[in-house]
């Protein structure tokens, strides 16, 4: 759907930039999109190289099983299904700490891993578990304590404050990652009343 929503974009723009007989407004804002994109793309990796480092540190010092005993009474109340000791909960740990830290991209891989883990939990089947879908609901509105890649962006354009979004930030995140272990808690309840 989204594909289409740019194709529309892209072709309208086109349309009216001919139909005003200026075209080539949209070929100079192309190369300048582009421009734009791979300056900030080669910015943010550095961002990207230098949490993703620290995580794996973190990794191998044993700081994510460290964290996992941690926020283990939180890992068991949203994943009461996932064994104790299960590997899906540290994929699940570090991907979420990716989120706090802002780091979303880097939140992807652990991601990825932490459903391959509660797949084989889920025995293969075609239908999504009750862990699966909350980790889903948990992963995209995860809580940001320090939003890094924005304040990189920020400060890449020079502003004054690039930190001044924290705040702000925590308490837009707080409020949907609530919503949504709310919601995910209030739609399973329907659905296990229903009888599956």
């Amino acid at each position: 759907m989204v594909n289409y929503i740019w194709l529309g974009m892209i072709v309208i723009s086109i349309i009216v930039a001919g139909a005003q007989g200026d075209i080539e407004v949209i070929t100079k804002a192309a190369f300048e999109g582009a421009d734009t994109a791979v300056k900030v793309s080669i910015s943010l990796i550095s961002i990207m190289t230098f949490w993703l480092g620290i995580m794996k540190l973190a990794e191998a010092a044993g700081l994510v099983q460290a964290l996992a005993r941690l926020v283990r009474p939180i890992t068991a109340f949203l994943f009461p299904s996932i064994p104790k000791d299960h590997p899906a909960l540290g994929a699940i740990v570090m991907n979420l700490s990716a989120n706090v830290l802002g780091l979303s991209n880097a939140a992807t891989p652990m991601g990825l891993i932490a459903m391959k883990e509660l797949q084989k939990l889920n025995g293969n089947s075609k239908t999504a578990s009750d862990a699966m879908c909350t980790f889903l609901a948990v992963n995209t509105s995860c809580i940001t304590l320090v939003p890094t890649t924005i304040i990189g962006i920020r400060l890449m354009y020079g502003s004054q404050d690039p930190t001044s979004i924290v705040g702000t930030t925590i308490f837009a995140t707080a409020c949907g990652m609530t919503v949504a272990v709310t919601a995910d808690r209030i739609f399973r309840k329907i659905y296990n009343w229903r009888g599956k």
